[in-house]
């Protein structure tokens, strides 16, 4: 599976750690866009930043939102048909969400974790990919159907 193109954003208590990641992602020449917050602005509001990363996304399409607790994002993403979003704090957590769980989204809670945990965090989620064992899949469809 080829990743098309990697969509960030976040909101104002995300938002210093969203511009690092994208320079991480970018280091790493990861085809990344930046879905806002573009400045600092304590009262913008994550459904919309979170909104601004999923309606873009297609196919094989990756995204990464950000907010304080990472808990609102990932409601938010979980909202929009075809979106799995999982909220990361361990590595070996999001590895099996992606490989289990086929997640396409991940939330990160910028108050909670470090700079160097989030881009732990993100480098696994791209690089790991969902298994296409039957059971797997069986699940995903059948979450799919709730929608």
């Amino acid at each position: 599976m080829q990743i098309m193109k990697i969509y960030i954003g976040a909101d104002h208590r995300g938002f210093e750690m969203k511009n690092k990641l994208i320079e991480f992602l970018i280091e790493k020449n990861y085809s990344v866009e930046d879905c806002g917050a573009y400045e600092l602005d304590i009262t913008d509001d994550y459904p919309e930043i979170t909104a601004s990363v999923v309606e873009k996304m297609e196919g094989d399409d990756l995204g990464i939102v950000l907010c304080g607790s990472g808990i609102g994002v990932d409601i938010a993403a979980n909202r929009f048909n075809g979106i799995r979003s999982g909220l990361g704090f361990d590595e070996h957590q999001v590895k099996k969400g992606r490989e289990d769980d086929a997640i396409n989204v991940l939330a990160l809670a910028a108050d909670e974790i470090t700079l160097e945990t989030a881009q732990k965090l993100v480098e696994v989620f791209i690089t790991t990919k969902p298994l296409t064992k039957d059971r797997y899949v069986r699940r995903q469809e059948e979450l799919d159907e709730l929608t």
